[in-house]
């Protein structure tokens, strides 16, 4: 197995076991030679997996301190891996909260702002993107990914750098949120119109509607991911690709 590799699952192994809390936070990791016995690696490898958890915030390092975990509050929630084994290790409703939250502070001002400011080129490729949505929807195909796209394509025609730089940073969360709403047989139908009436509103430069209409599309998703929980039914795994559609030619008529 190539050292990339080796790394690679070092790293993945290492973050599930302290995020599922096998390592709890305040307690150290094991020696050197003993996570080289357990995972079948170097010291080098033990080493580089350590420094990345360190960047990722979960991990501190120091002369007198060892190598210890921190608690989830400093840890990374913008990095891809960290949401990846989050996800691994079970979506709590506080995780949950904290994403939709979050993306009621962000999206609706990046989509007012959007429709002051998008280009026709950013209108182009987001129209594209409900495109794919709506024909994942009939034909059957790839629902999430044009989802993704489509929201990140509303953050980027708001043309702030910073909420740009943050739309990518936001990818890993926008998909588990959108992973679990669309996990309804019929969440991805019924959001349709209103991701519509968003782009619809963005592209008749009203900011006020646009703002209204993103609300109430995140609060749609909202209602969605609390009866997926309340269902008890398995989350899907981020770790693997999303599920593509059927397809349907049931008309559709609400959220995401």
């Amino acid at each position: 197995m190539a050292v990339k590799n080796m790394l690679g699952n070092t790293l993945d192994q290492l973050g599930e076991a302290i995020v599922s809390g096998r390592y709890l936070p305040g307690a150290s990791l094991p020696p050197e030679p003993m996570l080289c016995e357990e995972y079948g690696i170097s010291r080098t490898v033990v080493r580089e997996a350590v420094k990345s958890l360190v960047a990722k915030g979960l991990l501190i390092t120091g002369p007198k301190l060892g190598t210890r975990v921190l608690p989830s509050d400093d840890w990374n929630w913008f990095d891809p891996d960290v949401v990846a084994w989050q996800s691994r290790a079970g979506l709590t409703r506080e995780f949950l909260r904290d994403l939709q939250e979050l993306r009621r502070v962000i999206e609706p001002a990046g989509v007012r702002l959007a429709a002051e400011r998008a280009t026709a080129a950013d209108l182009a490729d987001i129209e594209t993107a409900y495109a794919g949505m709506k024909h994942a929807i009939e034909q059957g195909g790839d629902y999430v990914a044009h989802d993704l796209r489509f929201h990140q394509g509303l953050l980027r025609a708001c043309h702030n750098r910073m909420v740009v730089q943050m739309s990518k940073a936001l990818g890993a969360l926008l998909r588990t949120s959108f992973e679990i709403s669309t996990s309804r047989p019929d969440g991805p139908a019924s959001s349709l119109p209103l991701h519509r009436a968003v782009l619809d509103a963005v592209i008749a430069r009203d900011p006020k509607k646009a703002e209204r209409a993103s609300l109430l599309l995140i609060d749609g998703a909202q209602d969605d991911i609390e009866q997926v929980l309340a269902s008890r039914r398995k989350l899907p795994s981020l770790s693997m690709p999303a599920l593509p559609l059927k397809g349907s030619r049931v008309p559709a008529s609400r959220k995401d």
